[in-house]
């Protein structure tokens, strides 16, 4: 299956949002489900039933090792959920971060049918990881479930959650700078990222669609509990200019990754803002 393991400049960063409406998960609880995840920041108006059961190849993952991520999606019954919605070109959307946020990856497993997804992926390190699948059942509102599995194996030294002192990141020949209009809890905000070449300064205007966008923004809080998945408010965009608009559920600090392509490569940009 296709795999995603993305090094950034500063940090390693693996995994997870998508549509819109309320998150009956409570780990997804601190964004309002997926309305941050279709980027219009509402409720959805139908309520998710559905629950997803989790299953993974081996009972301790070991790094580096393959392992087999299958995630059953059940309605209230426990019936099988037969019928998905593509969400940006695909059934279902798996996030995996490590614990201190340094892992981030983002990928898409296969339906199987019958309500079932499976993938194939490995885990770079030991230690605690927290998975997050966004899928719409058709009929109703996107939806996030997420799980916390150990992995086993020598763990890398942790990379401290902290706030960047510059909203400007370099890497693989691209200057990404984020900025905002304002930054507060529960109130919407406009994040935007410009892309410049990074030797000539020159703007950046040929970004590519990555899953039928000009980009994907996911956010986690430090501790894991609040994630949002926010999409563009221009779809078609092609830079120096990605817009998204999102509201921090909460105050704290959280990883924000904004996810591009350019030349058929894609690319993924870390920043870290502590929200009052």
């Amino acid at each position: 299956m296709k795999r995603h393991w993305t090094a950034i400049a500063l940090a390693l960063s693996l995994v997870f949002v998508s549509a819109c409406g309320k998150a009956a998960d409570p780990a997804a609880a601190g964004h309002d489900g997926h309305g941050q995840h279709a980027g219009d920041g509402k409720e959805a108006a139908v309520p998710d039933s559905t629950k997803a059961v989790w299953k993974l190849s081996a009972a301790k993952p070991q790094a580096g090792a393959n392992t087999t991520v299958s995630v059953q999606i059940q309605d209230a019954q426990g019936k099988p959920v037969e019928k998905f919605d593509l969400n940006h070109e695909k059934m279902m959307h798996l996030i995996i971060v490590s614990q201190d946020l340094s892992v981030f990856d983002h990928i898409h497993p296969v339906y199987k049918g019958g309500g079932l997804f499976e993938i194939d992926t490995r885990f770079p390190s030991g230690g605690e990881y927290k998975l997050f699948a966004d899928y719409v059942p058709t009929g109703g509102a996107a939806v996030t479930k997420s799980e916390r599995i150990a992995v086993d194996g020598p763990k890398a030294a942790p990379v401290p959650i902290a706030a960047d002192a510059k909203l400007t990141k370099t890497l693989e020949g691209k200057e990404v700078t984020l900025s905002y209009d304002h930054l507060m809890a529960n109130m919407e905000i406009k994040l935007n990222f410009h892309l410049v070449d990074a030797k000539t300064k020159k703007p950046i205007t040929d970004l590519q669609p990555y899953l039928g966008a000009v980009g994907h923004v996911v956010i986690l809080s430090a501790d894991g509990e609040r994630y949002l998945h926010v999409h563009p408010t221009d779809e078609k965009a092609k830079g120096p200019d990605a817009s998204f608009m999102t509201t921090f559920p909460a105050a704290g600090t959280y990883k924000i990754w904004g996810q591009f392509q350019q030349n058929g490569q894609t690319f993924i940009v870390p920043f870290v803002v502590n929200v009052p």
